[in-house]
């Protein structure tokens, strides 16, 4: 949709081909279906949110920032406003608003859209990409440029196929291998089956591959039958993608980030005053969640019927230990169909960062999540998207392999 508004605006005749029923499926479901739009950061600060070939956008970028996203909505008729962490949304919490702008702005400037018209494959001949074939009818539908943008394989039954992979290839593009991210992780421990359902707030997490940290983040988590799930997870998936096909990882959560070891440990001394004849397992109410309790018990080795008053220095430093790294062995990712995201895809080697065009094929364009790009959670992803679309869209034209 942003690459069929950029080459509207820069005076083309366009028309979008969807294989779906309608625009925007995958934009329906994001966020929750309340669409995070972008991120209102610093737009110097999208860069060290993005995880793979960051560099690589900047010309697409600075062409068309998380502002001009912003604006480019909001004129249409989408009011915005901007959430914890800078995460911008429709007033309304509809993704479907956000879709429906984008479809009054591309009306306005005469784009066809043909709706359940899959593309079977790209016409290229004498060197350059020259039109599409269409799935249902064979029909060859020709043009002075082509931009594919297909999304990945996450979230397949909104029509992420991997069309758009396949189709580069048989361009003469390299797909760099691909892998399901912002996406939840197995976990080997059984009492965090226990925990499923279970969210914490205000917790930091730390991955680790042996004694490397991979990603280290403050926020919000969620407990689950197979594993972890939540915001600062998500995020970490996408850096955690290519080592855990290796080997499991090892995840440290501190449940209370805001306090020092010795804090803690007063604390629980606190604590422990207060109920001086009740029982060790009886005595965490104001430290953890209802939930977790038993787990804490189990995995400190303290006797849970021990008074609190006889437990040890020794016992309680385990405790905090505990509270501060709650490990959890993380062993793998869950599939495609719960991925927000792909991480891989065409490789940038081979696309112009300041046009999309590819370096392989004249006349073919490359936008949003087919690329080999990708970023963590909080509407970066999608900026990703808009602008990579917008700048395919103003930069197409017929240029002549010569």
């Amino acid at each position: 949709m942003a690459a069929a508004i950029g080459a509207a605006q820069s005076g083309h005749s366009v028309a979008v081909y969807e294989k779906n029923e309608k625009l925007g499926k995958k934009v329906y479901i994001t966020g929750k279906g309340r669409c995070n739009v972008t991120n209102a950061c610093d737009t110097e600060d999208l860069f060290a949110n993005m995880v793979t070939n960051g560099k690589f956008l900047y010309s697409a970028i600075y062409g068309f920032t998380n502002f001009d996203i912003m604006e480019l909505l909001e004129s249409a008729g989408c009011k915005l406003k901007t959430e914890r962490g800078n995460r911008v949304f429709p007033v309304s919490d509809k993704s479907s608003d956000v879709i429906f702008a984008l479809e009054r702005v591309m009306k306005s400037l005469h784009v066809e859209i043909h709706l359940n018209e899959p593309v079977k494959d790209l016409i290229c001949e004498d060197g350059r990409c020259k039109g599409i074939l269409l799935a249902n009818s064979g029909k060859r539908v020709m043009a002075d440029a082509v931009i594919v943008a297909t999304g990945g394989i996450s979230y397949p039954a909104t029509g992420s196929t991997g069309d758009g992979y396949r189709f580069a290839r048989e361009a003469g593009h390299t797909v760099t291998a691909l892998s399901p991210a912002l996406v939840p992780f197995l976990c080997a421990e059984e009492d965090v089956r226990s925990l499923q359902g279970l969210s914490l707030k205000n917790i930091e997490v730390t991955v680790y591959d042996e004694k490397k940290v991979l990603w280290k983040e403050f926020g919000e988590m969620l407990f689950t039958h197979f594993g972890v799930s939540g915001p600062v997870v998500l995020s970490a998936s996408s850096y955690a993608a290519k080592r855990i096909k290796l080997h499991p990882l090892r995840m440290d959560i501190d449940l209370k980030p805001a306090l020092s070891r010795e804090q803690l440990d007063a604390r629980i001394l606190r604590d422990f005053d207060e109920v001086k004849n009740k029982q060790f397992k009886n005595s965490l109410a104001k430290l953890f969640p209802a939930k977790l309790i038993p787990v804490i018990v189990e995995r400190s080795g303290i006797d849970p019927d021990k008074q609190v008053n006889e437990v040890t220095v020794k016992e309680r430093a385990r405790l905090v230990e505990l509270t501060k790294a709650f490990q959890v062995t993380l062993t793998g990712l869950r599939g495609y169909n719960e991925a927000i995201i792909t991480q891989g895809g065409i490789s940038v080697k081979e696309v112009d960062p300041s046009t999309m065009e590819s370096k392989k094929m004249p006349g073919l364009y490359f936008a949003g999540e087919v690329l080999d790009l990708d970023g963590v959670t909080g509407g970066f992803n999608l900026q990703i998207a808009w602008s990579t679309g917008m700048l395919a869209g103003r930069s197409a034209e017929y240029s002549d392999p010569a």
